[in-house]
């Protein structure tokens, strides 16, 4: 007779789901029916997801059916232009790693992933990783673009332990998702917060000074103070879905204060006269770079849409 259970995903390999039940991980798959409900993500189940299982009388786990998930962070599929891929679902807290330098992290790649995370109400702490590495001028300038328009920024450096107990805190109790560029020093962070966390390491390619690939898999990781960590593959790109043409400013929150003011209701704030956002641009009020990746994302969405 087949038995039933709940669960947590705390892995996806794509054919096989890790599931966290009663307290042991058990190997499961995907009932076929699951594939057939014109899912246009390349992963319907993932890491966090809450899912009902079976073992059946040949003692195989399927996964049967997904709870209705509460949030989740998804960006465009590679080379995929019509399909998406979920890198988390049920996320309390997303951590950016973010490096000015040994990698850089380019502006546009912290603003696309921190509008999908105000597109589907997921709260966002950044990192300027490897503080040890970085000029005080870099940080101060990356904190006052950032930090007026309410996002926390925390320096970090595993090699010295800066900003390391904060973000100790910032995990504790919460299911966090940590993600960022590779190369940033993801698994570095985690293995001096939590050194029982076994999370492999790697080291930055001499040839292009890019971050190695040392995270396959999103994984998910009980902590051991209480909470989950849910480890990313490093990103190179985040390609904005499912979020419409004339909705990506309310995901700046800075052009949500501002576009209020604006002479004409469905302002896009690009050419329109009596643009209330145009001129707090012009008074330094928002910041140009933040305004050249709204202007990126449009010009990109429009290439998808053709």
């Amino acid at each position: 007779m087949d038995q039933q259970f709940t669960g947590i995903v705390t892995q996806s390999t794509g054919s096989w789901y890790e599931v966290l039940a009663n307290g042991e991980r058990v190997q499961c798959r995907i009932r076929g029916k699951l594939r057939l409900k014109g899912v246009r993500s390349t992963n319907p189940v993932v890491v966090g997801d809450e899912v009902e299982c079976l073992t059946d009388e040949q003692g195989s786990h399927l996964i049967t059916a997904i709870h209705p998930r509460r949030n989740y962070v998804i960006r465009r599929a590679s080379n995929l232009s019509k399909e998406s891929h979920i890198i988390a679902a049920n996320i309390d807290h997303a951590l950016l790693m973010v490096t000015l330098r040994q990698p850089e992290t380019a502006l546009e790649f912290v603003d696309r992933f921190l509008v999908t995370c105000e597109a589907y109400k997921v709260p966002v702490t950044i990192l300027l990783a490897k503080a040890d590495l970085q000029s005080e001028e870099e940080m101060e300038a990356f904190r006052a673009i950032y930090e007026p328009i309410g996002y926390r920024v925390v320096a970090v450096s595993a090699s010295t332990g800066e900003g390391v107990e904060e973000v100790h805190r910032l995990m504790v109790g919460r299911t966090t998702l940590l993600s960022g560029n590779s190369g940033v020093g993801k698994s570095t962070l985690v293995q001096r917060i939590d050194p029982t966390l076994d999370i492999r390491t790697g080291q930055i390619s001499d040839s292009h000074h890019k971050g190695r690939h040392t995270t396959t898999f999103s994984t998910m990781y009980p902590l051991s103070e209480g909470g989950y960590l849910i480890d990313t593959p490093g990103i190179k790109g985040f390609g904005l879905i499912d979020i419409e043409h004339d909705e990506l400013w309310h995901y700046f929150p800075e052009m949500m204060h501002h576009g209020a003011g604006c002479r004409f209701y469905n302002c896009t704030h690009i050419h329109e006269p009596g643009c209330a956002v145009v001129a707090a641009i012009e008074a330094g009020e928002i910041s140009e770079q933040r305004y050249e990746s709204y202007l990126k994302m449009l010009d990109d969405d429009d290439k998808y849409r053709k």
